[in-house]
């Protein structure tokens, strides 16, 4: 997916959100968290062609009315923090199902894990 964002979208930045972040096998999951220390971290990119662009994505990410409920994934407006300082609203995948059992990524960035 990373190389379809790359050819259909421009990186803006990377960016923060308050969240925690679980390991889901090979993908991570973001949970929000009121918590101003629980803190994911992730990329921006303005996307060329949203309207096709996210139908794609609500695929790959299992969301959205072809699926049935509950969905892995909900993907809804956050706030986030770039890395340059700004905050601005940003499309977020959420994690739909309970955490229980799942592993904690503590640093929030699941590139950051071994």
């Amino acid at each position: 997916m990373h190389s379809f964002l790359a050819q259909y979208g421009e990186y803006v930045d990377g960016a923060t959100c308050p969240g925690k972040l679980y390991r889901l096998g090979h993908y991570p999951g973001l949970v929000p968290s009121d918590n101003l220390q629980d803190v994911v971290y992730g990329e921006i990119y303005k996307l060329s062609r949203p309207d096709i662009i996210l139908s794609r994505l609500d695929d790959y990410e299992e969301c959205g009315p072809k699926f049935s409920k509950p969905t892995l994934y909900e993907r809804r407006k956050e706030n986030v923090t770039t890395l340059s300082g700004g905050v601005i609203a940003a499309w977020v995948y959420v994690y739909n199902r309970p955490t229980k059992g799942l592993q904690l990524i503590e640093s929030g960035d699941f590139l950051r894990i071994k």
